[in-house]
Parts: C-alpha cells; structure tokens; sequence
C-alpha cells in the first residue's frame, strides 16, 4: 500500500515533466549571472507577481533572511505576528544573524494583525529604542489554519507603513495558495508590499528554491545578502527548470488542493474523537484537536495511522495538521478518514 504523506506539501516530488525539464535544463554560472534557465525562472517570477525583479534562493527561511537584512540596518526593529513563520521556525536568523529585533504583536485566527497593534508597535523617535524599519506579514499563514490575508488588508497595512516611513515585506511562501482561494491575480495581493518571497519547494512541488521578488534596487542588496549567506549558486538551471514548470502547470491547479482539504476536513468532522478547527478550511491544509475522551496524545495517534500507511504532522501534544497536495488523491483522503475512524475507534 502507499503512503499518504499528508504531514506537509514540502514533501512534494518533481513532476515528470520538471524531471524531464531539468534533465534538459541549459546551464550556466549564476554567481557571474549567466544561467539563462535561472534567469528566465526569475524574469517569470517577477512577471507574474509585477515586481522590477526576481532572485532565486535556496529556501524561505533564507529568502526572508535575505530580505529582511537587505531592508534593515543592525540593531533596527521589525514587527510581527507572534506565530509567523520568521519569528517560530527560522531560529531566530533575524537576531542571530542580522542583530535584528523582532518586536512581535498577537496574530488574529484570520491570519491578520490589528493595524492599531501594528500602530502602538512603531517605536518614537528616542535614544533608547530601536529604530521600527520594517513590518512583515504572511500569506497564507501557516499557524492560522491556512488563512489568506485579502488585498484590502495587505493595502491597509501597506498604507500604515508607509504613513510611518516603514517598509512591508511578506512571507508568501503559499502566496499562489492565497490567490487561488481568494479567486485573485497573486499580482493584486502583492501589489502593496515592498517585497516578496514565495517557496517553489511546498505545494508547487519543484526540488528546492524560493523567489524572492521586489524593484531592481532591493534585488540587487538582496543578491549581495544571498551570498554573504551562502547561498550564491553556480550552474542551478537545473533546479530553475522545475521551477518554471511549477509557475506554469502547477500554479492553475492548486484550487484542487483546496478542494480536497475541504473534502477531508468534511469527512474527519464525523469522526468521534476530535474536533476540527472548521470543516472549510480556508487553502490546503486541515487542522484538528483530540477530545478528551481519546486517551492516546496526538503523536501516539500519528504512530497507529502510519500503521494504516497514513503520515499526519503532529503540532503540539493534541493537535494536527494535515496538509493537501498535488500527490494527494481522492482515494487518499477517503483512506486518511477510514485510517481516523480506525485509530481512534479503537480507542474509544
């Protein structure tokens, strides 16, 4: 029996046709910007968002770093939701790296930030705070369920940034998942914002790489950063050619994915023994909790469904997400239900 690995859409392989893309793929040396297939994904990336420009990275985690140093100086402040993705699980490269402060404001269910939280954030003019450079936002958000910020929101934050002098970067790492589920050109919900990145690597199932876009003087700060970073590459065409394949047959499709996560939340709703945070999620992924009465905690739970061949991810001692993707079927997600009834019956 296969496995339905539903535990992330970052466990997406390479498309028969990426594969036969990169076996193909015309290479260069990026460093020196000579990698025409490079160059072509990243022309492509900054067309379809309508940015001035594109730069590939190796991943998020170090495009918004790269992005995040390009915009701010050591020792300024950004604000944040206090469960984006840059602040939990990027190990703090802002600081770390950057001697950058994250000043985090409470993320709402839907994603958002209160712009009158974002407005008590910025910092006065005084000697003995940091100087607020940059706000960041996520879209969709990953720890909200999935939630796609709406064109009016970003521009109302874009608007208060740049009343206050402050620039607006967004995490789009699901930015294509967003405008599938707001049934928007991804071009208008980035519109607003300084800069962007988004991950060829998640539902859009290319190998490896984000993109990073913005105007050509950002791009260029920001390519200096990739490579202080480490992340300057040589002959990654390879890797380029299935990101171009993602942009253009992967991108269309990813209303699917949103179908079937509604479909699976639908059927865990009549599962006993657990409680979804809504039977209509709002992209690809699916999150639930534990009723009291199952006695088993959510990893021992993930541990008796691989058993049935089913991979789930386990967010904290009683929650799950369950992410949909392009190698998830409807016969998986009938089976990842019949697997829930089976577990947790058992249990009861």
């Amino acid at each position: 029996m296969e496995l339905i690995d539903l535990r992330s859409d970052t466990v997406t392989q390479p498309t028969p046709a990426m594969r036969e893309a990169m076996a193909k793929a015309q290479v260069g040396d990026d460093v020196y910007g000579e990698d025409p297939t490079i160059n072509q994904l990243q022309d492509l990336a900054a067309e379809l968002l309508g940015k001035e420009a594109g730069l590939l990275i190796p991943s998020g985690t170090m495009g918004n770093l790269a992005a995040i140093l390009a915009h701010c100086n050591r020792g300024d402040e950004i604000i944040l939701g206090d469960v984006a993705h840059t602040f939990l699980f990027e190990v703090g490269g802002i600081a770390a790296l950057g001697g950058i402060h994250p000043h985090t404001v409470p993320n709402q269910p839907d994603g958002t930030i209160k712009l009158d939280h974002i407005r008590d954030a910025i910092r006065p003019e005084d000697s003995h705070y940091p100087i607020t450079r940059l706000v960041t936002l996520e879209n969709t958000h990953n720890r909200c369920g999935g939630a796609s910020l709406s064109v009016e929101y970003t521009q109302a934050v874009a608007d208060l940034a740049r009343a206050n002098d402050l620039i607006l970067h967004l995490d789009g790492a699901r930015i294509f998942n967003a405008a599938a589920a707001l049934d928007v050109d991804v071009k208008e919900l980035v519109e607003p914002v300084d800069s962007v990145t988004f991950c060829l690597s998640k539902a859009l199932c290319a190998p490896v790489g984000s993109v990073l876009c913005g105007s050509k003087e950002f791009i260029t700060r920001a390519h200096r950063m990739r490579k202080q970073l480490g992340g300057g590459m040589r002959q990654a065409g390879i890797l380029a050619a299935a990101g171009i394949i993602a942009l253009q047959e992967i991108v269309p499709r990813l209303g699917e994915d949103h179908t079937k996560a509604r479909n699976l939340a639908s059927g865990l709703s009549t599962v006993p023994g657990m409680t979804l945070d809504t039977d209509d999620p709002p992209s690809n992924m699916v999150y639930l909790t534990l009723g009291d009465e199952i006695p088993l905690d959510a990893r021992e739970v993930a541990e008796k469904l691989e058993a049935h061949h089913v991979r789930v991810g386990v967010v904290t001692k009683r929650r799950f997400r369950l992410v949909t993707h392009y190698w998830i079927d409807d016969q998986a997600i009938q089976e990842t239900i019949g697997a829930f009834e089976k577990v947790l019956g058992d249990c009861s």
